[in-house]
């Protein structure tokens, strides 16, 4: 049984951030590379799943990582509140149709673990329902592995409980930020405990493992995501298709 407690929400202490300049935009490159040739390729798609407690660094993963990539090959779902047609469909419906198709790279900010985590924490479901939904997202992410060559990677980004807080009142102390202040945040914090408890079930019962990553030092998390990606790009050992017709 995974317990996020065991996971570090900081890099290691001899980790420094200059050291990963370099390194960070070499990453980059290459998954730039990798995107472009994935999709000249058309046999495979990437659906990134980003999870994570409010300000826990989403969408600065999806600026700083995904924005290296070509944006036609990319596209970026944020997932709200379900609007009264998503109610009225089972919970998947909304997000089976915005899953890639082979050449592309989808980034859900957000996803379908929402309905399991928040649903859960607040009571809205019952444990027995909240399994068999769990169950419904295994199947569904076995059948765009199996069905579409769809390649499903899960961060949880690991923030600590200290440095929310931290991030959380930049968001009303700083004006660039303010745009991203919600006093729903603060509201949901107070159930942390029971948020971790949700989220250790998901890590622990998901057939498509999931990737904790530390993330109390953005520039840290948003390196070790990087690389993730590009590894698992490299491992599918793409090439350019050849040319259909010569003149």
């Amino acid at each position: 049984m995974k317990k996020i407690a065991d996971f570090p929400t900081k890099p290691p202490s001899d980790a420094d951030k200059s050291d990963f300049k370099k390194p960070m935009k070499k990453v980059l490159e290459k998954l730039a590379d990798l995107q472009y040739l994935m999709q000249a390729e058309g046999k495979h798609s990437l659906l990134i799943i980003l999870q994570g407690m409010d300000a826990s660094g989403k969408d600065g993963i999806t600026k700083k990582v995904i924005g290296a990539c070509t944006p036609g090959g990319v596209n970026v779902y944020s997932f709200k509140k379900p609007t009264d047609e998503e109610f009225a469909h089972d919970f998947l419906w909304r997000v089976h149709k915005l899953v890639p198709r082979k050449g592309m790279i989808a980034v859900f900010n957000r996803s379908h673990y929402e309905d399991v985590l928040i649903q859960r924490v607040h009571g809205w479901i019952s444990e027995e329902h909240a399994e068999k939904r769990i169950a419904a997202i295994n199947a569904f992410e076995d059948l765009l592995a199996f069905d579409n060559n769809t390649i499903v990677l899960k961060f949880f980004l690991n923030i600590s409980k200290e440095q929310q807080i931290i991030e959380l009142q930049q968001r009303i102390d700083e004006r660039e930020k303010q745009w991203k202040h919600n006093d729903g945040d603060w509201e949901e914090r107070a159930h942390w405990d029971k948020y971790m408890r949700c989220y250790e079930e998901v890590l622990n019962n998901s057939t498509t493992p999931w990737h904790v990553i530390p993330m109390d030092e953005r520039w840290y998390g948003q390196y070790q995501i990087a690389q993730t990606i590009v590894e698992t790009l490299e491992g599918l050992n793409m090439e350019f298709p050849e040319i259909e017709t010569k003149r």
